[in-house]
């Protein structure tokens, strides 16, 4: 457990390992450099957050009790160091300051916390009114953002490949919510169920930009990242939940993998059994169900999503059977036998994932 009481976090970034792979192997330093950097850091803090689960977090002061239905928001600058959390430089209430990436690091976390409670009555993170702490300028170069089981932490991009992790106001929705399914289902980060870790980030990240922008489902570009690549990328984002396996087609970073139907389902020991692949499939239900639907995607069919990864029947090892079929039984209980429930039962359909 975490300081906070979440249960077994595990360490989640943004950019998945085949990403960082595949620039690693590239022939020029100033991209090979910074991605062998951001492997080896990344493969510390996993390490890092595993010895914390086994050993347990090191005992701390109780954070101060936020006022219910506010967040507690601070934001620390690691000045390009590693050691977390780093310097203060703005807490809630604070007006913003000159560093733009402290500002945006501040007002995703707001944008977030504002999304869980006024779409479904959850006080920040865990429910209770947790504090949310970002890190920026985390490390040289640094080529990821990443939720550690406590906090979210930000780089600032290469330049060459990625720009400032703070940019997408989707890329911080979709940390945090590895937060929320912490607290709450608590899915296994391995295969399927590892896989659904991440596709329910990707709903909520999607969420938050919707629902800060105001757009329908219809207005979205359904894009998870997008302007988080540097201009010599030829790509729009790091996935898209619309098209999966058109975020991207760069001589670089190579070809978006993900699928979007189980007709093309990816086996793989790598990425933990292609949790950031194999995430397509259920990402694209979740689109397919929204424009259905149409409206605000946060409303009808992000509350079906809520309703399963919050109501308690979602084991940690679930399959992705086992979360359709429980979309399909929360979209009966709250809105019976209307379009609603064929729009959820139809996206599986259409994806390919049987419910039961």
């Amino acid at each position: 457990m975490t300081k906070n009481g979440g249960f077994e976090p595990v360490f989640c970034t943004i950019v998945p390992p085949h990403v960082l792979d595949r620039l690693a192997q590239a022939e020029d330093p100033a991209l090979h450099g910074p991605a062998r950097r951001t492997l080896r850091r990344d493969a510390y803090e996993r390490t890092q957050r595993r010895l914390t689960t086994v050993v347990g977090a090191p005992a701390v002061a109780a954070p101060a009790e936020a006022e219910p239905g506010k967040p507690q928001r601070t934001v620390y600058d690691a000045r390009h160091r590693t050691d977390l959390p780093g310097t203060k430089v703005r807490g809630e209430g604070d007006a913003p300051g000159r560093d733009a990436t402290v500002n945006r690091a501040y007002a995703g976390l707001g944008a977030t916390f504002e999304l869980f409670l006024t779409a479904y009555s959850r006080d920040s993170i865990d429910g209770h009114g947790l504090p949310m702490d970002a890190t920026v300028h985390y490390d040289e170069d640094y080529n990821n953002a990443f939720w550690n089981g406590e906090q979210m932490v930000f780089g600032d991009g290469d330049g060459e490949i990625f720009l400032d992790f703070t940019i997408p106001v989707d890329v911080i929705g979709h940390e945090l919510a590895h937060g929320v399914t912490q607290y709450t289902a608590n899915l296994d980060y391995f295969g399927q169920s590892g896989a659904l870790n991440e596709s329910v980030s990707d709903v909520f990240g999607a969420l938050i930009k919707q629902y800060t922008l105001g757009q329908t489902a219809e207005e979205a570009d359904w894009l998870i990242g997008a302007g988080l690549l540097a201009p010599r990328v030829t790509g729009r984002a790091l996935r898209s939940m619309k098209e999966p396996g058109t975020a991207y087609d760069d001589d670089v970073l190579g070809k978006d993998p993900q699928p979007a139907t189980m007709d093309d389902y990816v086996r793989t020991g790598r990425d933990n059994g292609g949790v950031h692949i194999n995430s397509g499939i259920p990402n694209h239900a979740f689109y397919l169900a929204a424009t259905a639907l149409g409206g605000h995607a946060w409303e009808r069919a992000g509350q079906v999503w809520y309703d399963v990864l919050t109501g308690g029947e979602l084991e940690q090892d679930a399959r992705f059977t086992d979360f359709a079929t429980l979309t399909v039984k929360a979209a009966r209980a709250r809105y019976g036998e209307g379009e609603e429930l064929r729009a959820v039962s139809k996206a599986w359909e259409r994806v390919g994932v049987r419910t039961l």
